[in-house]
């Protein structure tokens, strides 16, 4: 279903809440605002004036380092003011309301909420209450999408692989309670991706999955075969309400990568990984930190891709380089 709630009626940006029901002409828009921000960290003064006199407000209620970090440095390279709430010591913790919260930030003339929440769809419902002129990012709700993430990664891959019509991309491990996995997936498919394989152990596939628009492997060196691109994600044991895996070990003999395993992908794969990483689980150290991994690249182009979604969002336009 198409979210006609984050465009404007020029169908402009206005919220960023999910991939789905956004175009790949937007995709591209938000990936090439990206590269005119991404030499800023090369600069002397490493802030543009774009959101000058602009307040953003980062609502945290799940815990992260690298999106929260990446989030403030993006508003702050944009010359926002940015004020990070700490939920644990909020009026939420006492009993206020989410709508209650979000009305006594209103009242302080705030522009945007950067929201990362344990709900799903709890970003969606601040973008449908919250007053007209204020923009919501959504940085991770529940189980249902994560589409900054998703973003930058596609940035990653379009630095290195430049098109996307002719790769090959797998998605690896715990895709049941993946956010991450589904924005993935939707922008891959967006962007026009040749061909988009999942490959976990049955227990950690949603039903139907084929419905997203994936091959489906259940063995990983079968489903690495002519792969441009590895995306391996994290096992989210604080989601899982049973015994999906006999065990941690089991779980990285069989779907773990390592150098022996990484062979049967293409020889200039890149390795892929949102974090954060158990290492010995879900990929080897030797992987992790190799010559075909890109996890820090990840990490840095995080903020260039959100002060674009931020600036677009805002319906500010990009630099030009």
């Amino acid at each position: 279903m198409a979210d006609n709630l984050q465009l404007n009626d020029e169908g402009k940006l206005k919220h960023f809440l999910t991939i789905e029901g956004l175009d790949k002409s937007l995709l591209t828009e938000i990936l090439d605002t990206a590269e005119s921000f991404i030499g800023m960290s090369d600069q002397q003064v490493k802030k543009v004036p774009l959101l000058r006199g602009k307040t953003i407000v980062n609502l945290f209620f799940e815990n992260s380092t690298r999106t929260r970090t990446t989030f403030e440095l993006a508003a702050k390279r944009l010359s926002a003011d940015v004020l990070s709430i700490s939920i644990a010591t909020s009026s939420t913790s006492k009993g206020e309301s989410l709508l209650d919260t979000i009305r006594n930030l209103e009242a302080m003339f705030v522009d945007m909420f950067v929201v990362r929440h344990a709900i799903s769809g709890a970003a969606h419902f601040i973008a449908r209450h919250t007053a007209p002129h204020i923009s919501v990012i959504n940085a991770g709700d529940g189980q249902h999408a994560h589409p900054t993430q998703a973003m930058l990664d596609m940035f990653t891959i379009r630095q290195i692989k430049s098109d996307f019509s002719s790769l090959k991309v797998a998605v690896i491990g715990d895709i049941l309670h993946s956010r991450v996995a589904r924005s993935e997936i939707l922008a891959l498919n967006t962007l026009g991706a040749a061909e988009v394989r999942v490959i976990a152990p049955k227990t950690l596939l949603p039903a139907h999955v084929e419905t997203l628009g994936v091959s489906v492997y259940h063995n990983l060196m079968e489903g690495l075969k002519d792969i441009d691109v590895i995306i391996m994600l994290r096992l989210q044991k604080e989601r899982m309400t049973s015994a999906l895996l006999p065990s941690e070990s089991e779980y990285f003999k069989c779907f773990g990568l390592n150098e022996d395993k990484l062979k049967y992908a293409k020889p200039d794969a890149i390795v892929m990984h949102p974090g954060p990483i158990n290492r010995g689980v879900e990929i080897d150290s030797k992987v992790a930190d190799g010559p075909q991994s890109v996890i820090l690249k990840q990490v840095s182009n995080g903020i260039a891709t959100r002060m674009a979604i931020m600036a677009m969002a805002m319906q500010k336009p990009g630099m030009t380089s």
